[in-house]
């Protein structure tokens, strides 16, 4: 793999702690001006080869993979850029700011034979796979709850008026966008596609701060919640009417599961926990994209696309719009 890292801030300083892993040929990190003094610490820390702080510079390079770790509202533009070059994108969630950005970039990946990959971990983590298999142990499925509630520090900014891009809705940002696409992925990546899909926001300078998803399967139901502005123990739940399986914390770090039977017989699934979570992402990514896997490829775009439609709806029809949706 031959690596554009666009981006210096949380997110890719994440990723880079975990890139040993992808036993890279070369890696370049794209950066702002005003971040060049950071990017040359990145670059001497994980032994890059280049900094660029021309996007148009580093496209006509040897990369071919381009990962898009840069705030919500520009992932469309960077990636459609990308492909354009003939370089795979792997794109940081959420993919793009809505569906219609999301079917722009898919079209292009075809007409340019690249792959278009969104980075959730949830649908990589060995807990995670585990638990689509074991979940039949709790019989028929009632009712699911899942939720990511973690106060941010930048929600006091945020109060005071100093709108950063994860409260900004003119930056796609928000709680849905940010925290609960994490318990909707993992809740399309157990059950598909629901029937119906809603959104109850809690709305402040007119993004969402927190949430409400319910999301129903026909014979379940299932509620999703993300909150920027409050927090909660975080315990998610898949009850059945054999038992039920208890996750404790956010389902995009799931390590372990409990099984618990209806008499209370508790049956415990745990993982490692020691290995970043972001590396099983990519170390799938560079095997797809390297093997050229097709079905897998399509059904990770699959769940990409499932995930973006029903969130662009039913953030739409909750009255959070952004820039991006030109309605």
């Amino acid at each position: 793999m031959k690596l554009g890292i666009l981006g210096t801030g949380m997110i890719v300083n994440d990723f880079l702690s975990t890139a040993h892993v992808l036993d890279w040929e070369k890696a370049y990190i794209l950066s702002t001006p005003r971040s060049l003094e950071k990017a040359q610490g990145l670059k001497e820390k994980y032994n890059l080869d280049g900094i660029f702080t021309d996007y148009e510079e580093l496209l006509q390079t040897d990369v071919d993979t381009i990962y898009v770790g840069l705030p919500n509202h520009v992932h469309y533009l960077f990636a459609k850029k990308a492909l354009l070059a003939g370089k795979h994108v792997i794109m940081e969630k959420p993919v793009t700011s809505n569906i219609e950005e999301f079917e722009d970039l898919v079209k292009i990946s075809k007409e340019t034979n690249t792959m278009l990959l969104e980075a959730v971990t949830v649908h990589h983590m060995p807990a995670f796979k585990a638990l689509k298999k074991e979940i039949a142990k709790v019989g028929t499925i009632k009712i699911v709850t899942f939720n990511y509630s973690q106060y941010s520090s930048r929600y006091n900014a945020f109060k005071e008026g100093n709108i950063l891009p994860a409260f900004d809705v003119h930056k796609s940002g928000g709680a849905l966008m940010d925290l609960n696409v994490y318990n909707i992925n993992a809740l399309i990546g157990l059950f598909g596609n629901p029937k119906k899909m809603e959104y109850l926001p809690n709305i402040e300078k007119e993004i969402d701060t927190s949430g409400i998803a319910t999301l129903d399967y026909g014979t379940f139901k299932a509620i999703a919640i993300g909150a920027k502005d409050c927090k909660a123990p975080i315990i998610n739940t898949i009850q059945g009417d054999l038992g039920v399986i208890v996750i404790e914390g956010p389902v995009s770090r799931i390590r372990k599961f409990t099984f618990i039977d209806n008499a209370g017989k508790e049956t415990v699934f745990e993982f490692d926990s020691q290995t970043h979570g972001m590396s099983y992402e990519f170390i799938e990514f560079k095997r797809i994209i390297d093997q050229q896997d097709e079905k897998a490829y399509q059904e990770l775009l699959e769940i990409s696309r499932l995930v973006c439609q029903n969130m662009t709806t039913s953030r739409r029809v909750a009255g959070v719009i952004f820039d991006a949706d030109n309605l």
